[in-house]
């Protein structure tokens, strides 16, 4: 069983493993409370995994060790295990999703470990690695469905406990439940009266979806830009321990954590992934009844592959009103596209790209089409240009 005797013991073995990340004041994230980070996305490995991993290599016996250790993930468990391993001079190989990023497939290769590519996503991975370790008699470290693991995890409930006895909630971000089982478990331990809330992203509800309907769900599909949540089915023993510990269960879009992400960047100088960024998504879009209390959102993680990360930008940007398109019918003669951007530079916008086009068949022979994409400030800003632009007597598309 999960103790917390447990998750103390866990504590003091990792002391010497993890880097520690103390709580940030993320100050003017959300005007309603008074939100803290806990920085996981600046552990080492980029990923609060390794704690889990770390301490469940450690407990392996001599003959386990021998027997070198499998793992499967999305990524920052697969780090976490790689690091570990090697740590202890033991063996690794890793199953990856062939969806993995490559910085994290990368990653986990210069850690030490050897890599094994299978098509399809996590759960694939995971059905790949239970057929290895019994081919090859591996040792296997669960991602998330381990006591071991689950109280590795923990031990950032423990750490928010010692550095603010009087937080009012934590949240965390919930993929298989490894994570939220540990804090959970630590926390309502302690002070049963701090609110522990989840967040999974609305295309993988996974362990939403299990609690909706008091037994474990599997999933047929899953698809979110948060990949280290992107689990098909929770395990058993996190089923148990969220249907125990946990006080409520959101969902958030891959928009809302997008504009999360955005926010770590610019208010913060701090980049996260989607399941990182995904709690205090659930606090800025008014998820959580947290008004007005103190608030600690885990940052799990910061491994986003660059090439994501550009797209995920523009479509925070999109979702905060920063960035928009807007379509224009105009008649074709001189002056007509200087109005429009003087309308535009009047009221403070600023145009980043004009595309002008002829108007096609079913239209005026003598309109075209002025597309144009502008930086705003917010969709308050977005309206008062749409609106200067429609009373000077132009066609909005």
């Amino acid at each position: 069983m999960l103790t917390l005797d447990k998750i103390y013991h866990a504590s003091y073995v990792l002391k010497d493993v993890i880097r520690p990340t103390n709580l940030v004041h993320a100050a003017g994230i959300c005007d309603d409370c008074d939100v803290y980070l806990k920085p996981e996305n600046l552990q080492i490995t980029g990923s609060f995994k390794v704690r889990g991993s770390g301490y469940k290599i450690s407990q392996l016996t001599d003959e386990e060790k021998q027997r070198g250790v499998i793992a499967c993930s999305a990524g920052n468990h697969a780090q976490g295990v790689a690091l570990a391993a090697t740590k202890y001079g033991i063996k690794s190989l890793i199953c990856l999703p062939d969806g993995a990023p490559i910085s994290k497939v990368e990653a986990t290769k210069n850690y030490g470990a050897e890599v094994c590519m299978v098509p399809g996503v996590y759960d694939d991975a995971y059905n790949e690695a239970l057929r290895l370790r019994d081919e090859k008699n591996y040792t296997f470290i669960h991602p998330f469905d381990d006591e071991n693991v689950i109280a590795g995890q923990g031990t950032i409930g423990i750490e928010i406990m010692n550095e603010m006895p009087d937080v009012d909630a934590v949240v965390c971000a919930i993929g298989g439940g490894g994570l939220i089982s540990g804090v959970a478990c630590a926390i309502k331990s302690l002070n049963p009266n701090i609110k522990v809330y989840g967040v999974q992203a609305d295309g993988a509800p996974s362990m939403y979806e299990s609690i909706k309907n008091d037994e474990p769900v599997r999933l047929d599909k899953v698809s979110t830009v948060a990949d280290g949540i992107q689990v098909k089915e929770p395990g058993e023993h996190t089923f148990d321990y969220v249907k125990q510990y946990v006080d409520e269960i959101v969902t958030v879009s891959d928009d809302e954590i997008s504009s999360a992400i955005l926010k770590l960047i610019e208010s913060q100088k701090m980049i996260a992934e989607g399941a990182g960024a995904a709690p205090l998504a659930a606090v800025m879009f008014n998820k959580l009844p947290v008004k007005g209390k103190k608030v600690v959102c885990v940052v799990s993680g910061g491994n986003i592959d660059v090439t994501i990360l550009n797209r995920v930008i523009k479509r925070g940007l999109l979702m905060s009103g920063r960035q928009q398109t807007v379509c224009i019918e105009l008649q074709d003669k001189p002056g007509q596209l200087l109005a429009i951007s003087k309308i535009i530079a009047d009221k403070g916008g600023n145009v980043i790209s004009i595309h002008h086009e002829r108007a096609s068949e079913g239209s005026d022979v003598t309109g075209c089409y002025l597309r144009i994409v502008m930086e705003t400030r917010n969709f308050d800003h977005v309206k008062e240009i749409t609106n200067a632009i429609e009373e000077a007597g132009f066609k909005l598309v």
